[in-house]
């Protein structure tokens, strides 16, 4: 079996299956099957004694043909699962994309739900869809003394590319940060312009920067969200169904006091 070792880049994915195609056997017919080739990052990948190792360097002119073939071969929709399944930043993900880009390659349809590739890709791109309707939903800003408004997330995927356009036309007279814990980078808007941002170190709010009206704003959601709530017709299970606990901690109502 041959293995693929990337950077986990999109760029480096895509060439992988540009070299698939180069380094397959002269007068290979036989379609794609699962199991072929595999594909693991630097990180993941564990040296196999009994496979045949091929490291991949990002090529952005190899990624670039692959990409077009994909946009000649898939509708929007299909695209769309492709790019969200990447940003699920799986291993597996990533092994199930490039098989699923392989087999489209030798004549598949995207839309076999029989096959495994293609199967798992609308999974994975699911679940990451599912956070990014939560991120939207569920992120709370704050005010800070410059007037910039901050909101600290920890997704399970990588959401940020996904949720932009969302917080671009909701908050498009305010200046605002949306940062990512997890992966160590947000994005930053300010009179129109959207732009990705690192800082040096871990971003940590303190009360010492937020605007003075923050915590009156924040008792007042929390008086009511009590006001409103009726005891009586309360469902923790129907509840954490719909707010699982790991969003809690955006939510200022269900911060303590």
């Amino acid at each position: 079996m041959k293995i693929f070792i990337f950077d986990g880049s999109l760029e480096g994915l895509l060439t992988a299956v540009f070299e698939y195609f180069e380094r397959r056997d002269k007068g290979h017919r036989r379609s794609w099957q699962p199991g072929d080739a595999v594909l693991r990052t630097k990180e993941s990948w564990h040296p196999d004694a009994f496979s045949t190792e091929i490291h991949i360097h990002s090529d952005p002119e190899k990624a670039s043909r692959v990409w077009k073939g994909l946009e000649k071969r898939l509708d929007r929709a299909a695209l769309r699962r492709l790019y969200c399944c990447y940003l699920a930043e799986k291993p597996a993900a990533l092994d199930q994309l490039f098989g699923f880009c392989n087999y489209v390659f030798s004549g598949g349809s995207p839309d076999n739900y029989g096959h495994v590739h293609v199967q798992e890709v609308a999974a994975y791109a699911k679940s990451v869809e599912r956070e990014k309707h939560r991120m939207e939903a569920f992120i709370r800003f704050e005010e800070l003394l410059d007037g910039v408004f901050y909101a600290a997330i920890d997704p399970d995927f990588n959401v940020l590319p996904l949720i932009a356009k969302h917080f671009r036309d909701r908050f498009a007279d305010q200046p605002w940060i949306v940062y990512d814990l997890r992966r160590q980078y947000g994005l930053h808007y300010e009179h129109g312009k959207l732009e990705e941002i690192r800082m040096s170190s871990q971003p940590k709010i303190a009360a010492a920067v937020l605007d003075k009206k923050e915590a009156l704003y924040a008792q007042l959601w929390k008086d009511y969200f009590k006001s409103t709530n009726i005891a009586s017709r309360k469902n923790t299970r129907l509840h954490v169904q719909h707010v699982p606990k790991r969003y809690w901690k955006y939510l200022t109502e269900k911060l303590p006091s």
